[in-house]
């Protein structure tokens, strides 16, 4: 009995043992598909500031595909990591080296990865040994960070504006009496839309200014002169100064001579007799015109004498006289 009761027990404990290594070799086996521990690998690494909690085993994902595990983190210095990544040799031939590691989750909460994004396609394929380039994503703690800081600002923004919208609540303020008043409110929309019309104006005057202005030749005209001219503009200035003054010593004469012909028509002077009696008018015209006869003729005599052989001596003489007189002016000057 006590023979049949040992031999049970050591068949139990031999099909525990076979049990037991089955299930060893086959978590070892699955253990080692995962870590890629039974294929063909190759070394690539890249460097991170912040690897956000990624550690030894985890994951190597190319394009959503497992394609290796994390080797081994270092620590380079304060400021850089050191990442080395088993990849496997079957999927070396779809990386190539302008390819961009990056760390990323796996799920909303599951373990952390490395993800490699294919580059541009144009380098050539990745080798045992090669670093490929890195891009660092905002992490969790810094989004957590940030959105704590954004509440923050928020909170004190609500506070501000509950004090702006009591402030208009009360009355309190130009803006509020803006607000309120609807007299004001109307004054203001009639100035804005007396303001717009002026603008209107203003625009259409300067629009044919402009255009008074472009059609001016500033090379030719005179109101380029005036403008590019500051001594020519001086002279004009001085004119126009020159002709007020005689503009007003024209007026005085004007009025003087319209109180003398007012005499001379009123009077009975010798004046009033001339413009009044036509026939001694008609006389003193008849008596100019002989005179101006005579004067001819006493030219045509003066010229005839010039010429005269007893007589044109003495003209040329007068005339070396003036000439040596003309001479002596110019050697003055």
């Amino acid at each position: 009995m006590i023979m049949k009761k040992t031999s049970s027990e050591k068949l139990k404990l031999g099909v525990f043992v076979i049990l037991g290594l089955i299930l060893f070799v086959t978590g070892i086996y699955f253990i080692g598909q995962k870590q890629n521990l039974f294929g063909k690998m190759i070394t690539i690494s890249a460097n991170f500031n912040n690897v956000n909690g990624l550690q030894h085993g985890n994951n190597v994902r190319y394009s959503g595909i497992n394609v290796g595990t994390v080797k081994s983190i270092t620590m380079v210095n304060d400021s850089t990591i050191k990442i080395n990544m088993n990849i496997e040799e079957k999927m070396v031939q779809h990386i190539k080296k302008d390819a961009i590691a990056t760390i990323g989750t796996d799920g909303l909460v599951g373990n952390m990865i490395v993800n490699i994004i294919p580059g541009k396609g144009n380098g050539t394929i990745i080798s045992s040994g090669d670093e490929i380039q890195s891009y660092t994503k905002i992490g969790t703690d810094d989004m957590l960070n940030t959105l704590s800081v954004t509440n923050e600002n928020a909170a004190l923004l609500t506070a501000k504006l509950l004090k702006v919208a009591d402030a208009l609540a009360e009355g309190k303020g130009t803006f509020s009496m803006l607000v309120n008043d609807t007299v004001m409110a109307a004054n203001l929309k009639q100035t804005v839309n007396q303001l717009r019309i002026t603008s209107i104006e203003a625009s259409k005057a300067m629009k044919e200014l402009n255009n008074i202005i472009s059609s001016i030749n500033f090379n030719e005209s005179v109101a380029g002169v005036l403008l590019n001219d500051t001594i020519q503009a001086q002279k004009v200035k001085s004119i126009i100064v020159n002709l007020e003054d005689s503009s007003k010593d024209i007026k005085g004469v004007i009025t003087n001579l319209n109180e003398t012909l007012i005499n001379v028509k009123d009077g009975e002077g010798a004046l009033n007799y001339l413009s009044n009696d036509k026939e001694f008018v008609k006389n003193l015209e008849q008596t100019i015109k002989n005179i101006n006869d005579g004067t001819d003729k006493f030219n045509q005599n003066m010229e005839a004498l010039k010429h005269n052989f007893f007589t044109r001596g003495y003209f040329k003489k007068l005339e070396r006289q003036e000439r040596r007189a003309e001479k002596d002016n110019e050697k003055e000057k």
